[in-house]
């Protein structure tokens, strides 16, 4: 599904702007600073709830304004109607075909979105909330019944860190719920992972030619179940007053010959590597479910020199999905002659 309409209210420089936009290549372009970039998180908040550039969604508001508003239009089977309001008095709050979201994971099956920007490369560098992000995204396409697994998850994890802080005999209660509900969300996750290898192999070999691996650590020892693994930290917990085992702890290790690949690898190396991870995740989905999510590219060519940009143009090229991209200048035709052309200036959008 493609976004075919798109409207944006008080979010960041942008006072109001209205994008009728093709299902195929679509081009935003202006000088640094003009809205560019946030017309993009516009879009990523219509799929995700949130920014891909801050986790405070608040700082998205306008200045001086009391929320924001993103709405949108897709083109799927059957077409949905989409709509994100971020308030400073009453936080997030998602509308799917008029009804009220029960969480904003709904967002992601209504409107498959992903972005590469200039730090791509953060999803290597940095720490495991990054990538169990990217692999929760996949693994909720392609495991319909994991937003609901998670959602219960966590809901049990923060009941059994209450009562580790404030009733510690009563921790073990839900000691049961967890490790239950943690073994199913490892057990997604890892075949997931295991799907995902033959394309992650083909996509970090043509974009890098690096022999960069990814391995799965679901976030407690992998020689005891997690009720086990529950009891054996329980002294450790209490004295924190959290819960130190479970896939709330997981990671993506990203190794290139057995060491961390943010260890070994230069910032336009690691950028490449992440750029494969989320390629080959987008042919995943459109391999299990026929899903085309959209792809947001933030100045493409940012950092990436002429041949490992020749690269990057033939693997996005393959995918059969929306792309949206940003850029300094009115003409780029990296990806083929874009179909809709915007031009931002100081918060103001037309089209060209």
């Amino acid at each position: 599904m493609s976004l075919i309409e798109l409207t944006v209210e008080d979010l960041r420089c942008l006072q109001r702007a209205e994008l009728a936009m093709d299902p195929r290549r679509n081009l935003i372009w202006g000088s640094n600073g003009s809205g560019k970039t946030s017309l993009l998180e516009a879009i990523f908040l219509l799929g995700r709830g949130r920014s891909f550039r801050t986790r405070n969604s608040e700082r998205l508001i306008r200045h001086g304004q009391p929320r924001l508003t993103v709405f949108g239009r897709t083109d799927g089977m059957p077409a949905q109607a989409v709509g994100v309001q971020v308030s400073r008095a009453g936080g997030t709050v998602a509308r799917i075909s008029g009804a009220t979201a029960g969480s904003l994971t709904e967002l992601s099956q209504a409107f498959p979105v992903q972005v590469i920007d200039p730090g791509v490369h953060k999803l290597v560098e940095e720490g495991g909330f990054r990538r169990r992000r990217w692999m929760d995204w996949a693994v909720f396409h392609v495991e319909p019944g994991f937003a609901d697994l998670w959602l219960r998850y966590t809901r049990a994890v923060k009941q059994r860190n209450a009562a580790l802080r404030h009733q510690p005999a009563q921790a073990s209660v839900w000691d049961p719920e967890v490790a239950r509900l943690g073994e199913l969300i490892a057990a997604s996750r890892r075949n997931m992972l295991d799907e995902l290898q033959p394309l992650w192999r083909q996509s970090v070999s043509g974009l890098s030619g690096l022999d960069v691996e990814l391995h799965y650590s679901r976030g407690w020892s992998q020689d005891v179940p997690l009720a086990q693994a529950l009891v054996d930290s329980r002294v450790r917990d209490e004295g924190k007053g959290q819960t130190h085992s479970g896939p709330h702890r997981a990671d993506v290790l990203v190794r290139m010959a057995g060491r961390p690949a943010r260890e070994v690898l230069s910032r336009g190396q690691q950028k490449l590597v992440a750029i494969a991870m989320t390629l080959a995740q987008i042919q995943l989905l459109q391999e299990r479910t026929s899903l085309a999510p959209t792809l947001l590219l933030d100045d493409p060519a940012a950092e990436l020199d002429g041949s490992h940009l020749l690269r990057f143009i033939e693997e996005v090229s393959r995918l059969n999905c929306q792309l949206v991209l940003t850029s300094l200048q009115p003409q780029l035709d990296l990806f083929g002659k874009p179909e809709r052309v915007f031009h931002v200036e100081q918060g103001r959008v037309g089209p060209v």
